[in-house]
Order: structure tokens, then C-alpha cells, then sequence
């Protein structure tokens, strides 16, 4: 059995200060069992924050810890997307003096019970992946994300061509749609491949539709690369705007012109 002092610096090599660890992971990668896991707590040198959930320290707990646990150790299919991605690509910022940061997260895995219990400054909400990609296998999602560096960690971001539909989902129930075109208009540099991959295996009619009428609006050379013929836009009208016109070409009721900045 480990010394006292032996244990003390495996631990500090293991779990850097601030860093969230489950005793699932304890078990496992550190290789303690569940007395001695409680024999750390009791001499504080692991933090009980949750039920099965530890740190080590005492630095304030920020979001990107939070979502490198849900990523790294828990080891759940969680990604940063829509429109926090795009903040994190530079096409957005952060609303200045919001009392709490909005952290939008998309998977298919069980949401855990702690998720927003650690931090009174963030707020995480659930999308289910399903809900624009339901026949996206998880190896075809690893290969939409992006990896994005915080300090020691790393997180798995969703592409920005992702991110703008998972973004344009929200439209205009949490969205609006000022703002979604105000982030539109920053999208020079998009994909057509990967947007052509993505729009072919998007469900949502609406944010396909939305999507297109957005791009439409704007000469970017990505958008003149995309092939319409191979994306279903199903039939039907969509309203997305009350008292809105309906643009003919894509069948979807969007604010009249002459009443959008």
C-alpha cells in the first residue's frame, strides 16, 4: 500500500488542481478503491463536490472544467455547439453583463444530475443530437467537432459549419432572427463540403430551409457551391415569423424586409 506522501503525489499528478474527476475514474485510472478515495476526502486532499464527483484544490470551478469532465472523464458523447461554438470561433461574443454565461451542449448521452450544481455562473442546456442528426452515427460527429485549447485541457467543439445549423435549430424560439442573420453575416469562409455533407443528412426541415434563405441573402462563393437537388426540403409552408411574408422560393414565412435593421 501506498505511503501517505506516495499517495499525495499521485494524486497531484494525476488530477492538476481544479481538475473535476468521478469516482468512476478514480477507480479506474488512479486505481484507488472506495476506502481510500474516502480516507482523501477526509484529509482534504480531494474536494467532494457532488455525489461521486471530486476536485482537487480549491480554484473557483469554470465551465470548460466542467465540460472537459463531461468529455474526458465521464467520457460522455456531450460537444460544445451551436451558438457557443460559434463564440468560441469568433463569430460571436459573449452578451457583456449577463448575470450568468449560457453554455449550449449537444449529445444523446444521459444528462447528468450535477451538471448545472457546480457553478452559480453558467448555465448548460441539453440538445439532443437527434434532433437535426438522427442518422449521424457517432464516429460521422467525432468527424464534424473541432478541438479547442483551455489552459492544461482540451475541449471538442462543434465545426462552425455545424455550429450554424445548430444555431439556425434555435430560430426563433431562442434565437432570434436579428441575430442569426448578424451571425450569418460573418460566415465567409464555410465549407461547401462540409455543408453539402451536413445539409443532405439534416431532419429539420426548417433550419435547412432557414439555412438556404439565409445564404440567398448573401454572395459568399461557398454558397454558390452547393448542390440544392441532393437536400430534401420536404413541402409545406413553414411560419417562422408572425405577420411575417412567405419567401416562395424556399416556402418558409420569415420577417418582412422592410421591419428587419
Amino acid at each position: 500500500m501506498p505511503s501517505i506522501p506516495d499517495r499525495r503525489k499521485q494524486i497531484e499528478s494525476l488530477i492538476p488542481e481544479g481538475r473535476i474527476v468521478t469516482r468512476k475514474w478514480l477507480s479506474k485510472s488512479a486505481r484507488l478503491d472506495e476506502h481510500a478515495i474516502d480516507n482523501l476526502v477526509k484529509s482534504e486532499q480531494l474536494r467532494l463536490l457532488w455525489k461521486g464527483l471530486y476536485t482537487r484544490g480549491t480554484l473557483k470551478i469554470t465551465w470548460q472544467q466542467i465540460v472537459s469532465t463531461l468529455q474526458a472523464i465521464a467520457e460522455t458523447d456531450f460537444l460544445v455547439g451551436g451558438l457557443t461554438a460559434l463564440q468560441l470561433k469568433g463569430y460571436s461574443h459573449y452578451i457583456p453583463g449577463a448575470r450568468k454565461e449560457t453554455i449550449h451542449l449537444y449529445g444523446n448521452d444521459k444528462w447528468p444530475a450535477w451538471i448545472n450544481k457546480l457553478s452559480d455562473d453558467v448555465t448548460f442546456v441539453k440538445h439532443t443530437r437527434r434532433l437535426l442528426f438522427s442518422s449521424m452515427t457517432d464516429s460521422e460527429s467525432q468527424q464534424l467537432t473541432t478541438q479547442i485549447p483551455f489552459g492544461e485541457i482540451e475541449l471538442s467543439i462543434s465545426v462552425p459549419e455545424r455550429a450554424c445549423l445548430e444555431m439556425l435549430y434555435d430560430v426563433p424560439d431562442r434565437i432570434s432572427f436579428e441575430h442569426a442573420e448578424e451571425l450569418f453575416q460573418g460566415m465567409t469562409n464555410l465549407s461547401p463540403r462540409i455543408l453539402q455533407r451536413l445539409l443532405e443528412s439534416c431532419t429539420s426541415i426548417k433550419t435547412k430551409r432557414l439555412f438556404l434563405w439565409l445564404s440567398s441573402r448573401y454572395n459568399y462563393s461557398w454558397a454558390t457551391k452547393i448542390d440544392q437537388t441532393r437536400i430534401s426540403l420536404g413541402s409545406g409552408n413553414r411560419v417562422l415569423a408572425e405577420n411575417g411574408e412567405l419567401d416562395k422560393n424556399y416556402l418558409i414565412t420569415v420577417p418582412r424586409l422592410d421591419k428587419q435593421g
